[in-house]
């Protein structure tokens, strides 16, 4: 079982959302996870130009990678979130704040880069998160 430790150090500040600035690892497996849409398992799209479902689909695909290989949310030691329109920041930091005390019971939110594109790899998603874990 890996040694995951979320660390916040006052040198850094406070975050400015559901996030932690650092995680420090010993592990011996790592697993990387590919950017996940909100796409079912079948390809299909699920909640188009609904950004909330998106999200949610987006975060059940996570789910689902992890458990494949036996991992859960405590596995996670960092997320990249892509976003289409940076009107969406708000509706992702709600998304957040009411699913992630769930996801991480302890308050140990990893560390996550959020970065806005021109659009992802077809026009209706709005949101892709990649994650790394450690097992």
């Amino acid at each position: 079982m890996a040694d995951i430790r979320i660390l916040n150090p006052e040198s850094l500040g406070k975050p400015l959302g559901q996030y932690s600035q650092i995680t420090r690892v010993r592990a011996t497996e790592f697993l990387f996870i590919a950017g996940q849409l909100s796409a079912d398992r079948d390809g299909g799209i699920v909640g188009r130009d609904d950004f909330d479902a998106q999200c949610v689909q987006v975060f059940a695909n996570l789910e689902a990678a992890l458990a494949s290989q036996g991992a859960a949310w405590r596995n996670i030691v960092q997320f990249t979130t892509y976003l289409v329109h940076s009107q969406d920041i708000p509706k992702f930091m709600a998304f957040r704040l009411r699913e992630f005390p769930r996801l991480f019971p302890d308050g140990a939110y990893p560390p996550n880069t959020l970065l806005m594109v021109d659009r992802l790899v077809q026009e209706p998603f709005l949101v892709e998160v990649q994650a790394i874990a450690a097992l």
